[in-house]
């Protein structure tokens, strides 16, 4: 298969499942929403070391915000929701309590600001004995002078700070979602590559349910499984370095000397496989010689993106 001059080999990313939670943080003005977006989604690449994978998913008018003001929607993920209630707990305490005129609050489900997109059916299903927990646990920053506050059956937490209120939803809804949707982008140069995954990435940013969660969008360091050295339950992606070829198996191109990697996490299957198609076909283009896919021979996730199906 072919788009333009660009091979699209037949193979399949590998995902996996993980729980996910989305997050919807306000602030005065877009200047402090992205200071909190970038504080609390930063060192969230990847879960191999980081406590949650997180990005944001998009930004939000004050028209669909629960306190009309500006904000934006954040995704995070993580392997169980124990794991993923540490991870918010704290990103959420460090990031955006600390941030100037920040409120937080549960995004999910995805129609109380999404109304009007198609927003798949898996993406609205909340199990709802599976909360984590936020401003039940900031609370008790306030020293006993913090204050509940009941709207319907949504409980939020007014927390005294020194510009005024914290004010944050008392917990969050945790979701099934597929992590670790991917696409291989080999180029004949560097700069012809990395112009193509930034492509991929602005391309893939319009979409919802869906981040790309490594730093720009983009991992120049793909990984393989394991590691010769003990303790390292991941190592460099050594088929695809192109310094390497010729002293290793290489899955490389004849005509590539660079790759890069999109990665791709999303609320449900349909998103992701969505993001992969918008993706490659942003990507496809002169320089770009060949577009694959990272997969453990089916071993590490049930999950499959077959390129050429999507």
């Amino acid at each position: 298969m072919k788009i333009k001059d660009t091979i699209i080999e037949d193979t399949f990313a590998e995902g996996f499942s993980m729980r996910f939670t989305r997050l919807i943080v306000t602030a005065a003005n877009a200047r402090w929403v992205d200071a909190a977006v970038r504080e609390f989604t930063g060192y969230g690449s990847s879960v191999i070391q980081c406590d949650a994978e997180a990005g944001l998913e998009t930004l939000l008018e004050p028209s669909q915000t629960f306190d009309g003001r500006p904000g934006a929607a954040m995704l995070a993920f993580g392997f169980s929701t124990d794991a993923l209630a540490k991870a918010i707990g704290k990103r959420s305490g460090q990031c955006l309590m600390t941030c100037a005129t920040t409120a937080v609050f549960d995004g999910y489900p995805a129609e109380l600001y999404l109304e009007d997109q198609n927003v798949s059916a898996g993406a609205r299903e909340i199990e709802a004995q599976k909360r984590i927990p936020v401003g039940s646990h900031l609370r008790f920053f306030g020293d006993g002078y913090q204050k509940s506050k009941l709207l319907g059956e949504r409980r939020f937490w007014r927390i005294p700070v020194m510009d005024g209120e914290f004010i944050v939803e008392e917990d969050v809804g945790v979701g099934k979602g597929v992590a670790g949707g991917n696409f291989l982008i080999q180029s004949v140069d560097q700069m012809s590559g990395l112009e193509a995954a930034e492509r991929a990435v602005d391309a893939i940013a319009s979409l919802p349910n869906v981040i790309t969660p490594f730093p720009g969008g983009v991992v120049r360091s793909g990984s393989k499984v394991g590691s010769r050295y003990k303790g390292m339950v991941a190592s460099t992606s050594h088929p695809y370095c192109p310094t390497l070829r010729g002293r290793v198996e290489s899955k490389l191109h004849p005509d590539a000397s660079c790759v890069y990697e999109i990665v791709i996490d999303g609320t449900d299957f349909e998103s992701v496989a969505d993001a992969i198609k918008i993706g490659i076909h942003a990507t496809v283009g002169e320089g770009i010689v060949s577009i694959g896919a990272g997969n453990y021979g089916g071993k590490l996730g049930k999950h499959h993106f077959h390129l050429h199906a999507v």
